[in-house]
């Protein structure tokens, strides 16, 4: 075989090679955004026509926010059972203001690859929301979207709004995200670990990949329910704070 070929043979197979990556790069920064698009109205359009026909899967009890964050065991009753969600399927949608106006994706039930291929994803058998107990939601933090792209800008007060249909439920941010390893299930425990929270409450649990474009670690921020009100009154002003 002459040099003339084999550095020919070479030369297309850096050409094919390079060509594949670019087709890679396009398919995980482009078109996994575009279905997701896609996918999330699809899921949005179905909750909003489900509430304006009154249907709301699993409604969570209306309660009253805990005077505090880390309220005295001996005065909040103990997490009742999860509310059975409808698997695979939007029950909520959740907004975060600091991540932008129009900040919003919906909830659906289980954290399964597909399923947050369709927006964020509800652990199962974690509280259900607005009830005692903590309510655990995951996300991408890259591709399908980039839901939590922006997650290490969280901080402390930054409101988390998530409605039913019926009730807004607003839980304010405790602390700057935590960083840790996929294997500390702890963070999503009723009264997660390493959170701060020293007894039950109504807590909410936000989780992320990190670093940006590997799943090495997880990213973790952790909030307090802190005010609801029907959707009839309108939003609520956290929108705007």
């Amino acid at each position: 075989m002459s040099v003339r070929l084999i550095v020919r043979t070479f030369s297309e197979l850096c050409i094919t090679v390079g060509a594949l990556i670019i087709l890679f790069v396009v398919y995980v920064l482009f078109w996994t955004g575009v279905k997701a698009a896609g996918a999330t109205e699809g899921q949005i359009d179905g909750l909003q026509d489900r509430w304006a026909h009154g249907a709301v899967s699993a409604p969570a009890p209306t309660v009253s926010p805990s005077p505090t964050a880390n309220a005295p065991t001996s005065t909040v009753p103990a997490p009742p059972a999860p509310a059975a969600y409808p698997d695979g399927k939007a029950f909520a949608m959740l907004y975060i203001p600091r991540l932008g106006k129009g900040w919003e994706w919906p909830i659906l039930e289980n954290t399964k690859v597909r399923t947050l291929q369709k927006g964020l994803g509800h652990y199962r058998g974690t509280a259900s929301l607005g009830a005692t107990g903590n309510f655990a939601v995951a996300g991408h933090r890259r591709t399908y979207g980039d839901p939590f792209k922006d997650f290490p800008k969280l901080r402390p007060g930054d409101a988390v709004i998530v409605t039913d249909g019926t009730t807004w439920f607003t839980y304010r941010i405790d602390r700057e995200p935590y960083r840790t390893v996929p294997s500390d299930t702890g963070v999503i425990d009723p009264v997660p670990r390493k959170s701060g929270f020293d007894g039950p409450g109504r807590y909410l649990t936000l989780t992320t990949c990190d670093p940006e474009w590997g799943s090495s670690h997880r990213l973790i921020a952790w909030a307090h329910l802190d005010a609801t009100q029907p959707v009839t009154d309108g939003r609520p002003a956290a929108f705007h704070s």
